[in-house]
Formats: C-alpha cells, structure tokens, sequence
C-alpha cells in the first residue's frame, strides 16, 4: 500500500514529521486573494490531507487575507496533538491585492496575534520570518531589527521555533546567530537551484529546507527532459519534480499545494515514485547543475 510514509521524516520545530506535507496558499481566491471559488472543497482538500497522512501544513494570515488561516481552523480544530502548522509574517496585500513589505515592530507583532486569532492558536508552532527587501526573490540587508522582533515574541511564548524566508545563505548566518533557525523556504526546484550550497549546509546542521513553487509556481517549468522522464515512470511532471527533490537532500520538507482533492492525491503519490539513477542524471542536466543524489 502506497503511503507518504515511503517519503521518511525530518525534524522540524523539535517534531517528527514526514516530509511530503500540504501548502495551504491555493485554498485562498484567485491572486492567493479573497474567499475561494469553493469553500466546501477547500475544507474538504485540507481533510483529505490530514486523513492521508499530512502532519505539516504551510500557510500564512497574508493569504486571502486571514481566508486561508480562517479555512483551515474550520477544517481541522480541535488540531491533532502530531500536526505541525507553519505560518509565515513580513509581508501584507494590498486592497488590489499587491504584496506588500511589513516587518516593522508594529506590523510583526500584529501579524502574529492574527495568525494567532485566525487559526485558534495559543501559540504558533514555527513562524517563518519572510524578508521582503525584494517581493520576487532574495536581496541582501540585514535582517537583525525583524528577526530580533520575532525572538521577543518568542521570548513571550506567542511563537514555539522561528524560520526564515526568502532569504540569502548569509542572511540565514546571520539570523542564526541571533536565534535558532528550525527551517528555511527559499523557491527551489529542478531548473531554480541557487541555493543548492545553502540546501547542502543546512542538511549538514540538521536543518529543514522547504522549498516552494517546486514545478515553476506560476509560471510552470516547461522542459521536454521532465515530460520524458515523467511518461517513462508513467507519472506526473509534477510528481517526478516532487520526487527529485525528496532523493535531493534528506533535510527537504515539501509543501505542494492544490485545492483539488484527486490533485493533492497526484502530489502524495510522489512519496512512492522511486527514481533510478539515470532520471536522476537527466533531472539534474536540466539547470546545469549537479547536486547530491
């Protein structure tokens, strides 16, 4: 019987948990904004999931927003003792639903007592420290004045482990000497592979990457090397991408995200999708690079 157990666990935040979990962004409206088109199948796709096995789920107050924050406490309160919920803070939509800078003292410490309202939380399980010096991807600053914000909530108890996002390798040094860092979420996937030095060295330190958009995010990844690879395991593109970030490095945690319940089902049979050693060759060729098998 196919389970996400094949995937095996990682440490996050002091739990076990396995490494194929559920992104929560698509149950929001289109733009990751508004209410979705189908609140019932949103609260269904978040049921299937923790039925299946999922015992890690990402999501943030800025998507909707608090819609998707909203949704999953409908769905899943009273929360299961061995379910892990990530949030993320740092940014904010705009009325025309722009992503919007916010980690100012003000601004974080708000962003943590909605996520803490919205999802029916007396703490947050890890927090994710998005940096947004550049909406579209890393740009080096520092980091100290948000991060240190984020540790006093901690200090307070509002925040159990602290994560960082949208990060460079040495703004992830420099915010670990200012607290522990349990996980990174950087974009990574088989053709965006900046940060496989980064990937390596937290592997080493024992600490989680989370990787998002892992098949393009919204503008999909086209290669003839996936679609080939794929129609030859008999899989999907998705599931093939997903699978080679799993045999990656072992500190991977995924997140895929769908708000369809045969979709999260697709994503969740990748945890079963070996890969021989020649789809693993053809994958990496695909930026270039050569990564650890």
């Amino acid at each position: 019987m196919q389970t996400i157990d094949q995937a095996g666990t990682f440490n996050l935040g002091g739990h076990s948990v396995k490494r194929l979990g559920y992104g929560a962004m698509q149950l929001a409206g289109p733009g990751v904004f508004g209410p979705p088109r189908d609140k019932d199948a949103a609260l269904g796709v978040l049921r299937e999931a923790v039925k299946a096995g999922v015992d890690h789920i990402d999501t943030s107050d800025f998507y909707g927003p608090h819609v998707t924050n909203q949704i999953i406490r409908e769905a899943l309160e009273p929360y299961g003792d061995d379910l892990v919920i990530v949030t993320k803070i740092g940014a904010r939509r705009g009325t025309d639903a722009s992503w919007l800078p916010a980690f100012s003292s003000d601004e974080l410490a708000r962003a943590v007592d909605d996520n803490l309202r919205n999802l029916g939380r007396e703490a947050l399980d890890v927090v994710n420290l998005r940096i947004m010096f550049d909406a579209h991807g890393p740009a080096e600053g520092s980091i100290a004045e948000p991060l240190n914000t984020l540790a006093a909530l901690q200090k307070q108890g509002l925040v159990r482990h602290i994560g960082l996002s949208n990060v460079t390798a040495s703004q992830v040094e420099e915010g670990r000497g200012i607290a522990e860092i349990v996980c990174v979420q950087n974009q990574y996937n088989l053709a965006h592979r900046a940060d496989d030095a980064l990937v390596d060295a937290l592997a080493r330190d024992g600490i989680a990457y989370v990787p998002f958009f892992p098949l393009g995010g919204f503008s999909p990844l086209q290669s003839a090397t996936l679609s080939e690879v794929a129609g030859r395991l008999q899989a999907t593109p998705m599931q093939v991408a997903l699978a080679w970030l799993l045999r990656r490095a072992p500190n991977i945690l995924l997140i895929p995200g769908t708000s369809s319940v045969a979709h999260l089902r697709e994503n969740l049979a990748a945890a079963s999708l070996v890969l021989p050693d020649d789809a693993m060759a053809a994958l990496n060729g695909i930026a270039g690079g050569q990564p650890a098998a």
